[in-house]
């Protein structure tokens, strides 16, 4: 809005300028056309005594010889020629002594061909004839008269005056009406192709800034504000984007902690009701009471790896997960993993295979973090595996990269499932036939996992089928 009431405060004071300019310009110009009017026959007068001067002196010089002397007729009359002015040398007994014209009387009449100011004959028009005394050498007595006829297109230059005045009249004229189209021209496409794009765009970003992010801008002309709308549209559809994610993300926050606050309650619910019982004596002897036990350790368990999960996964929104990378050998590392973890699936009844021979390679890893990987896969294998299925780890060296796969023959994932297991908040819940599948956890282990293989510089993949089992891959490069 500023720009345009600039432009509009600028346009008015250049109109009135111009408008100022013009008004002066025609002043001058009728003030000096008068007094060109006044003494245009002076001027004349004058410029005709500057053109026949060197006649008129030849002439005084030698008046008393022209009449008989021959050579200086011809002197005369080419003079005459080059200068385009016929001159008639008359005595004052009005004897003609010399003419440049042909056909000249012997004698003229003083009274009416004798003229000291400027005349102009009716038959003859645009022809100026006027007469100039001869005075003799002593420069006090008049000796003769020379009649001077000259073409009046010769003295244009004093003649046109005024009309060439009104010839810069026109050209100022056309020129200010020009500028005057011109600076308003410039103003039309200030405001079409510049201000009003821009108080558009200035109502989309408010519009942004009410929340409203669906109205889309549009501007159809490819130049530099198209750019501009171009970027502006892209910016809108990634706060569009950004906003969505975020109220995504809050809600999946909810769905967490509902989620995280009931899958705590069943195993506290649990201890309590196991601690009431030893506590009234209902276990009637200590085999009982170690089962009780039993119990609460596995409740208690679970509800440490949810909360773990939940640590780790607030750490990683802040960016801030610990992965302290030293050089290790893969073999002893990874047996001392292995070991506690083998024991652990085998008292749950599934068969566990375990590597036959793990390459002893130089490799750059977080030991506790990629246990917390390998624990949080074997996990994952136990919810889905019977007693009747298999959990297997193998190990080799693959180009420069130390291959990891924990492979299991359970219950596999389904198609729908696939790329979304590496989500935060994912739980596996699509299902086929409408039925819902149920698993415990936040849905935070695999994108725990992916961040922490991400920050070893290595990779973490996998293969399912439904029914069939599931195959996760880790890939860690050999230093």
């Amino acid at each position: 809005m500023y720009i345009k009431k600039w432009m509009k405060k600028w346009l008015r004071a250049m109109l009135v300028f111009l408008l100022l300019l013009y008004g002066c310009v025609l002043y001058l110009f009728f003030c000096n056309s008068k007094p060109i009017e006044k003494s245009s026959n002076d001027d004349v007068i004058n410029q005709i005594r500057l053109n026949v001067n060197h006649l008129l002196s030849y002439i005084e010089e030698h008046f008393i010889n022209i009449e008989k002397n021959s050579d200086l007729q011809s002197s005369l009359q080419a003079m005459s020629n080059k200068q385009k002015i016929d001159v008639t040398v008359v005595q004052l007994d009005s004897k003609v002594i010399f003419s440049s014209t042909k056909d000249s009387p012997t004698y003229i009449n003083l009274k009416n061909d004798l003229h000291f100011d400027l005349y102009t004959s009716k038959q003859e028009p645009g022809i100026i004839k006027i007469a100039f005394p001869i005075v003799g050498k002593d420069r006090q007595s008049q000796i003769g008269n020379a009649i001077f006829t000259i073409d009046q297109d010769t003295l244009i230059p004093v003649q046109q005056t005024t009309s060439n005045n009104y010839l810069i009249l026109l050209i100022i004229s056309i020129l200010a009406i020009f500028i005057i189209g011109l600076v308003y021209r410039i103003y039309y496409k200030t405001k079409t192709d510049i201000l009003s794009p821009l108080d558009n765009l200035k109502k989309s970003t408010v519009e942004i800034v009410r929340g409203n992010y669906e109205q889309k801008t549009a501007y159809v002309k490819a130049d530099e504000i198209g750019d501009l709308y171009a970027v502006f549209e892209q910016m809108r559809i990634e706060i569009m984007n950004l906003n969505k994610q975020r109220d995504a993300q809050q809600q999946n926050q909810k769905k967490l902690v509902s989620s995280i606050s009931h899958d705590v309650k069943t195993p506290l619910t649990t201890i309590k009701a196991y601690l009431d019982a030893i506590a009234d004596g209902i276990c009637p002897d200590m085999e009982s009471v170690m089962a009780y036990i039993h119990v609460m350790q596995t409740n208690t368990e679970k509800m440490s790896r949810l909360l773990d999960d939940l640590f780790i996964h607030t750490l990683k929104e802040l960016g801030h997960i610990p992965v302290n990378l030293t050089e290790q050998y893969s073999k002893e590392m990874l047996e001392n993993i292995l070991r506690p973890m083998s024991h652990y699936v085998q008292t749950t009844g599934i068969h566990f295979i375990e590597p036959l021979d793990i390459p002893n390679v130089l490799i750059h890893v977080d030991e506790q973090r990629l246990e917390q990987v390998l624990t949080n896969l074997l996990t994952n294998a136990l919810k889905h595996t019977t007693s009747r299925d298999s959990i297997t780890v193998s190990i080799d060296v693959e180009a420069q990269f130390l291959k990891i796969m924990v492979i299991d023959s359970g219950k596999g994932m389904l198609p729908q499932d696939m790329p979304f297991i590496f989500e935060r908040y994912f739980r596996g819940v699509h299902a086929t036939g409408g039925t819902a599948i149920k698993n415990e956890g936040a849905g935070l282990g695999l994108s725990i996992c992916q961040h922490i293989m991400e920050a070893h510089h290595g990779t973490i993949s996998f293969k399912s089928k439904h029914n069939e089992g599931t195959a996760f891959t880790l890939l860690l490069p050999i230093r």
